[in-house]
């Protein structure tokens, strides 16, 4: 088996900035990458698994269904998945794929590392590039040897997209369309449905997603030297019809000073600080994103439920 690990993960200066830069927003928001420490990993591997949580499963089931038919339409090539997670998305493609090098670019080093060498277990004919990296505005990959001279796919599973605003995420098709190198890109997305069943998959009832917040307080208290206690915090998602998306929150619970990346943060009782957000796109909208980004939608995959797809974009000139 072939692992390589490059590390580009940002500095604690950029961290610290990062930080006072989002606190500074109104309403309060940080990064979503920032929920993705080991810790943050581990719990977002749980939500998955949770039975409100559904999208996962679907995913990979339609993965597992369509692998040969979306590798006939991608063709051959370096598969580049954008966050790897546990790699069990990316596993179905690269078999059909038949593919002889993988790279993945997550901001967590050691889901990594578990995840490659788990990936590398099944398919020890392929070489496994791992970058640690904030890849939400990466437009080239780092130079090295293994990564030269092939045509590349991006891989872009989970609704992961939807974690950013509309303008992040057109800056992010247009980063990946530089990245990709005039390769194509499979992009997973869900779909808007009931509020009740959206807000249920991202607050479910064995408090897994508030655990996932509240750890970003713990993992910025070590990492910059705060005293943000998550005990004065309560965990909320909520629908926002009009901006189609879930939007995930820590509300504070009083009035509050916290001391955070060198500075006072006075939160009132009630203000929110904004963990994520996660959009939903009808094929309306994905296809309206994908042209303003410079892409077109070529084919289609959804599943029986209609509650998430997999697009395949094409550079649109």
């Amino acid at each position: 088996m072939s692992i390589t690990l490059i590390d580009l993960h940002p500095s604690p200066a950029d961290l610290q900035q990062l930080v006072q830069e989002g606190l500074r927003r109104s309403p309060r928001q940080l990064p979503a990458w920032l929920l993705y420490n080991d810790e943050g990993s581990r719990l977002f591997a749980e939500i998955c698994r949770q039975p409100e949580y559904t999208l996962t499963n679907r995913e990979i089931t339609l993965l597992e269904l369509h692998a040969d038919a979306i590798a006939a339409a991608t063709g051959p090539g370096l598969v580049v998945e954008f966050g790897i997670g546990n790699a069990r998305k990316v596993d179905p493609l690269l078999t059909a794929l038949g593919s002889n090098i993988f790279a993945a670019l997550d901001i967590s080093y050691s889901a990594l590392e578990e995840a490659l060498s788990g990936l590398a277990a099944r398919h020890p004919n392929t070489a496994m590039v791992g970058i640690c990296c904030d890849h939400s505005s990466m437009k080239e990959l780092p130079a090295h040897p293994a990564l030269e001279g092939h045509r590349r796919i991006g891989f872009f599973p989970g609704s992961s997209l939807g974690n950013f605003t509309p303008e992040e995420a057109l800056a992010f098709l247009r980063n990946a369309r530089q990245l990709l190198a005039g390769g194509p890109l499979l992009l997973g997305l869900d779909q808007p449905r009931a509020p009740a069943l959206m807000e249920a998959a991202y607050d479910d009832a064995a408090g897994v997603s508030a655990a996932f917040a509240r750890n970003l307080l713990q993992r910025l208290n070590r990492d910059l030297q705060g005293d943000a206690d998550p005990k004065q915090f309560r965990y909320r998602a909520r629908w926002q019809a009009q901006q189609q998306r879930i939007e995930m929150a820590l509300v504070s619970t009083q009035d509050q000073i916290v001391h955070l990346a060198g500075e006072a943060w006075f939160f009132r009782n009630g203000d929110a600080w904004i963990t994520e957000y996660s959009v939903k796109y009808s094929p309306k909208a994905a296809a309206e994103l994908a042209t303003q980004a410079g892409w077109r939608i070529e084919r289609r995959w959804e599943d029986p439920h209609q509650q998430m797809a997999l697009h395949l974009l094409l550079p649109a000139d």
